[in-house]
């Protein structure tokens, strides 16, 4: 008999606790919104005060380019922090080498450019040669001597690749390839190139492997940068001396993906269907 009063109780909790979360969940989602909104203000005038100090210094001293677009990169990250309660945590920073190398690290987010950038003291991106019809933006990257490349050439591109790595890494400067190629959603199927591996095969460059669940909190197709704390997680020295560009890939993406399993929550905020994987969402 004391079975259902206690049993009404529940369900009474139970539906007041659901009720309270959704109301919660709009709210807040209201609240990201125009923190965001704020974000995007912040970065787009970021952006416009310190481009052009990065692309004039860089026709006369290319350390001090860097150095601002270092301040860019470390004011994108202190705006996520002020205005969306977003940060970020790193683990292994014992594992970076004392000389550069070739970082290949998961790409998910912007989030991840902006914190890679003020992890070394000198860094280049492999990137795509269209960005350089960025006004100011993308001839800074020239001055830079980012590595652009046309990625449908195909082996001119590796070729390209190979030449400008081994110039960047014998100057001590990083270079910084992301091996997916594109901004990868959260839970999609791996899908590694061989590039970074054939690059650090023919100049016998050290892999430093990154992974990280940035695209958790600011999804790549998402308005909305989540709050809270992203891991980026650096990985030990790959070296690539007597082995196959096959072997060094396989190598990279088993250590990649082997932490991607740890530190990734798929579910961690609730998410529109645009930014989730195709994969997650057969699930919803």
């Amino acid at each position: 008999m004391n079975c259902l009063p206690v049993n009404l109780y529940n369900c009474h909790d139970a539906v007041v606790s659901g009720l309270e979360n959704h109301l919660q969940n709009n709210h807040n989602r209201t609240a990201l919104v125009i923190r965001s909104a704020l974000y995007w203000v912040w970065l787009i005038v970021n952006t416009l005060f310190m481009t052009l100090p990065v692309f004039l210094t860089g026709f006369f001293s290319r350390k001090l380019s860097f150095k601002l677009a270092q301040v860019w990169c470390r004011l994108n990250l202190l705006g996520l922090k002020l205005i969306c309660n977003l940060s970020c945590k790193t683990d292994g920073e014992e594992n970076i080498p004392d000389h550069a190398c070739i970082v290949m690290s998961k790409h998910q987010s912007t989030l991840e450019t902006f914190h890679l950038s003020i992890m070394f003291p000198q860094f280049v991106f492999v990137a795509k040669r269209s960005l350089t019809m960025i006004p100011i933006f993308g001839w800074a990257l020239l001055l830079l001597k980012f590595i652009l490349i046309d990625r449908k050439s195909g082996k001119t591109a590796i070729a390209q690749m190979v030449e400008q790595s081994r110039d960047r890494i014998a100057n001590d400067v990083n270079v910084i390839i992301f091996p997916e190629g594109t901004r990868m959603p959260v839970n999609a199927p791996p899908n590694y190139r061989m590039g970074g591996a054939v690059v650090a095969s023919k100049i016998g460059a050290d892999i430093l492997p990154i992974a990280h669940n940035a695209g958790e909190f600011w999804p790549r197709l998402g308005f909305i940068k989540w709050p809270g704390e992203v891991t980026i997680s650096i990985g030990p020295v790959i070296r690539p001396h007597g082995k196959k560009p096959d072997d060094i890939l396989r190598e990279t993406q088993q250590w990649i993906e082997g932490r991607m399993k740890e530190i990734t929550v798929p579910d961690r905020f609730p998410y529109t269907r645009s930014e989730l994987s195709p994969d997650h969402r057969i699930n919803l």
